[in-house]
C-alpha cells in the first residue's frame, strides 16, 4: 500500500499513514475525467440564449396586410412573418439546460483517475490538523509558507473549520473544500493538495 508522510503545520514530520491503494493506484481512465469536467462546466452554462420564434412573442396585428389576388405583390398572411423585416426567427435558439450527469460509479472511478496522478506526481500531501485560533488572512499565507505550498493550492478538510475558511478567502487562488464536495475540476485546477488526515480517511471511506 502507498505511503504518505504526515506533517503538522510547522512542516514537521509527526507520522505516516497507509493511503488505499483502491484509490491512489486505481488504473487511470482519461475519458471519463474529460465528461466529468464537461459535466461540471455544462452545469454552470446559462444556456439563456432566446430568439422570438413564434407570433406571441411578437407585437403586431394578425390582420391580412392585402388581399389575396390582385396586388400584383406576392401573398402574405401577416406581417410577422420570417421573411419580413421585424418578424419571426426560424429555428433559432431557445433558453435551456446544458447539464447531463454521470452514474456514481463513474464519477467514483474519475475521482481515483485524478487522485492516483496526483498521487504519482508527489502533488498530495498530508497534515495532521489545521487549527487557526482567529480567521487571519496572515495566519493562513504563513501556514502556506511554512509548508513550502503554491498560491494554487487545495486543502481538503473532513468538517467545517470556520477560522480557517474565513482565511483562506481572502487568498485569491487558495481554496478549501470540504470532502462531501470532492470534484474532479477543482482537483485538476490546484497545483497542490493538502488533505487532513481525517480527510484523507473520509475520502478513501467514500470512494471505497
Amino acid at each position: 500500500m502507498p505511503e504518505l508522510d504526515i506533517v503538522d503545520t510547522e512542516n514537521k514530520k509527526v507520522g505516516t499513514v497507509e493511503a488505499s491503494s483502491d484509490v491512489f493506484e486505481a488504473n487511470v481512465n482519461g475519458e471519463l475525467v474529460q465528461r466529468y469536467v464537461t459535466m461540471q462546466l455544462a452545469v454552470k452554462r446559462g444556456g439563456n440564449a432566446a430568439t422570438k420564434q413564434s407570433k406571441g412573442d411578437l407585437h403586431g396585428s394578425n390582420a391580412k396586410p392585402w388581399r389575396q389576388k390582385g396586388t400584383g405583390r406576392a401573398r402574405s398572411g401577416n406581417t410577422r412573418s420570417p421573411i419580413w423585416r421585424g418578424g419571426m426567427t426560424v429555428f433559432g435558439p431557445s433558453p435551456r439546460s446544458y447539464a447531463f450527469t454521470l452514474s456514481k460509479k463513474s464519477k467514483k472511478l474519475a475521482l481515483k483517475s485524478v487522485l492516483t496522478e496526483r498521487f504519482k506526481g508527489q502533488n498530495i500531501s498530508v497534515v495532521d490538523s489545521i487549527a487557526l485560533e482567529q480567521p487571519k488572512t496572515k495566519e493562513a499565507a504563513a501556514i502556506l509558507k511554512k509548508l513550502s505550498l503554491p498560491n494554487r493550492t487545495l486543502f481538503i478538510i473532513s468538517e467545517k473549520n470556520p477560522n480557517f475558511q474565513m482565511a483562506v478567502r481572502n487568498l485569491p487562488q487558495t481554496n478549501v473544500l470540504l470532502v462531501d464536495g470532492l470534484n474532479v475540476f477543482d482537483l485538476l485546477k490546484h497545483e497542490k493538495i493538502v488533505c487532513t488526515k481525517d480527510a484523507l480517511q473520509k475520502i478513501e471511506e467514500r470512494l471505497n
